[in-house]
C-alpha cells in the first residue's frame, strides 16, 4: 500500500527529531496524568452537583407542598448553539431540560390564574430552595409558578454543564417553559403571563421582555447582570473564563466585542415595549451597581418608560431576598407592581414573620 504524502512526511520529520530526553518524557507524562487527575475532578464536581439536586428536590416538596402541588417536567428548547459532537441523527436537535411546576392547592374560586417565570440566576447554578419563601409568597397571592431549570443549570451533569449559551438560547429554554405552562397546564391564564428575576435571571428577564413581547404581560429584574463588558472589566480574568472557554462563546470582549454586546441587556434598550421595574443596590458584591446605573441611564436615553429604584440596604447581591425587615418592605412593591397587570386573586399578603414564629404564606 502506498502510503500518503502527509503521512510519509511525518514518519520522515519523526525520524529527522532528536528523541525526547527522560526529563521531557517524564514532564510529558505529567502533564497527560494532571489531565486525567482534572478531568475526573470535574466528573466528581458534576456527580456531586446532581446528588445536591436530588436532596433539594426532596427539599422542595418539604417546603412548599402544603401551599403547592410540585412537579418536575422534561420538554425541550432550541437546539444546541454549539454542537461539537452531534448524534448519529445529525445537529439540530432541541436540547432537553427539566422545569418546576408550582400550582396553588387553593382553587381561588375556580377560575385561571396569571402565571409567573421564574428563571434562576448564575452563571451556572439551579434553581433551589433558595427561592423557597419567594415561591410561598407568590403561591399565595394566587400565581402558578414555571422555575426552567435550562441548559447551563448545574445538577444534570457535564453535558448540560456546557450547552451554557449566557443571554443566549438559554432565554428560548426560558420561552419553552412559559409556553409548554400556558399551552398544556389548565388552570393558566395564558393571557397573564410575567417573568421574574434576579441576577442573571434578571438578565433573561429583560431579553425575554425584549425579544418576545407578545409572551410576557410584565417584567421585574433584580439586580440584573446588565453589561457584560463592563462585569468582565471589574471582576477580571477568573470570571472571564466562564465564558470564553470553547464550548460557551470561545472569546474575550476584546476579540468578539459585538457577540458580548449581543448578550447585554444594556445595548438592546431599544427592543423593550413591556412595562418593566428594576432594582439595583449599592452594597452589591456581585452586580456592581455601576451596572444596574448603565442600564437605567440607557433606557432613559432610549425613552422607555419603566419603573426603577436604587437602594442602600444590607444584604448585598441578595437584600430583597432574605427572610429580614428590609427584604420584607421591598418586595410588596415588587408584588404590587406584577400585580397591576396580572391581577393575582389576592394581591396583598403579610410577609413578615412572627414572634409565635407563624411562618409566611
Amino acid at each position: 500500500m502506498r502510503m500518503k504524502p502527509v503521512s510519509f512526511a511525518l514518519v520522515v520529520l519523526g525520524a529527522l527529531l532528536p528523541s525526547p530526553t527522560p526529563a521531557q518524557t517524564a514532564a510529558q507524562e505529567a502533564l497527560e496524568k494532571a489531565g486525567q487527575l482534572l478531568n475526573a475532578h470535574e466528573d466528581l464536581s458534576h456527580r456531586v452537583d446532581v446528588l445536591e439536586k436530588l436532596i433539594d428536590d426532596v427539599l422542595w416538596f418539604q417546603r412548599v407542598g402544603d401551599l403547592a402541588v410540585v412537579e418536575k417536567v422534561r420538554i425541550f428548547g432550541p437546539a444546541l448553539a454549539n454542537e461539537t459532537d452531534p448524534p448519529p441523527s445529525g445537529p439540530g436537535n432541541p436540547f432537553k431540560f427539566y422545569t418546576y411546576i408550582f400550582t396553588p392547592r387553593e382553587d381561588f374560586g375556580g377560575g385561571k390564574l396569571p402565571l409567573l417565570v421564574l428563571p434562576h440566576g448564575g452563571v451556572h447554578a439551579d434553581f433551589t430552595t433558595y427561592y423557597s419563601r419567594i415561591v410561598r409568597e407568590l403561591l399565595a397571592q394566587g400565581y402558578i409558578v414555571v422555575a426552567p431549570e435550562y441548559r447551563g443549570s448545574t445538577g444534570y451533569g457535564r453535558a448540560a454543564y456546557q450547552a451554557i449559551d449566557y443571554g443566549g438560547e438559554e432565554v428560548g429554554d426560558v420561552l419553552a417553559a412559559r409556553d409548554w405552562a400556558a399551552e398544556n397546564h389548565p388552570r393558566v391564564d395564558a393571557g397573564r403571563v410575567g417573568i421574574i428575576g434576579w441576577s442573571h435571571g434578571g438578565l433573561i428577564a429583560l431579553h425575554s421582555l425584549f425579544d418576545h413581547p407578545d409572551k410576557y404581560a410584565v417584567g421585574f429584574a433584580g439586580v440584573p447582570v446588565s453589561d457584560l463588558v463592563q462585569r468582565m472589566g471589574y471582576l477580571g480574568p477568573r470570571y472571564q473564563s466562564y465564558y470564553d472557554v470553547d464550548y460557551h462563546i470561545g472569546a474575550t470582549p476584546a476579540e468578539n466585542l459585538e457577540e458580548y454586546k449581543r448578550r447585554s441587556p444594556v445595548w438592546n434598550v431599544e427592543k423593550l415595549t413591556r412595562p418593566v421595574r428594576i432594582h439595583g443596590n449599592v452594597s452589591d458584591e456581585d452586580v456592581n451597581v455601576i451596572e444596574v446605573e448603565h442600564l437605567v441611564q440607557a433606557l432613559k436615553a432610549a425613552g422607555k418608560d419603566f419603573e426603577y429604584k436604587i437602594y442602600d440596604l444590607p444584604g448585598g447581591h441578595s437584600f430583597d431576598r432574605l427572610d429580614s425587615p428590609e427584604a420584607w418592605e421591598v418586595r410588596p412593591l415588587i408584588y404590587e407592581f406584577l400585580a397591576r397587570y396580572l391581577s393575582p386573586p389576592r394581591p396583598n399578603i403579610d410577609l413578615g414573620l412572627r414572634a409565635s414564629g407563624r411562618a409566611s404564606p
